[in-house]
């Protein structure tokens, strides 16, 4: 079983930014694609961004442009650089490994326990 560590999360200016890390403690991220969801209060959990054992990436259209997902196989991570921030990006930002290519939150495998990301304004 994979199990996952978010960290990198904080409080922020609005137009700041902050980068996340979700690193393996057990598992190989490599062997995966691994997605970035975020949850807001009273509300389901929603994709942000994925990428694949091969390398190709996908984002949200909320985040196009200001965010962007990669790769460290050597470190075993993965990471969310978050450029010019909104106070409406507010929420607890989650690491998973996908089922096959799902973007689907009921179909990941196993989740981190999420990291806060504040943001003001």
């Amino acid at each position: 079983q994979v199990r996952l560590v978010e960290s990198g999360g904080g409080l922020v200016q609005a137009g700041g930014s902050l980068r996340l890390s979700c690193a393996a403690s057990s598992g190989t991220l490599s062997s995966y694609d691994v997605d970035w969801f975020r949850q807001f209060p009273g509300k389901e959990r929603e994709f942000v961004a994925g990428i694949s054992v091969g390398g190709p990436t996908y984002h949200a259209d909320s985040v196009k442009g200001r965010f962007a997902i990669s790769r460290d196989n050597a470190k075993n991570t993965v990471s969310l650089q978050m450029n010019s921030l909104k106070p409406e990006d507010t929420a607890v930002y989650y690491c998973a490994v996908a089922r096959y290519n799902s973007v689907q939150a009921r179909d990941m495998l196993s989740w981190g326990k999420g990291t806060l990301v504040t943001v003001s304004s």
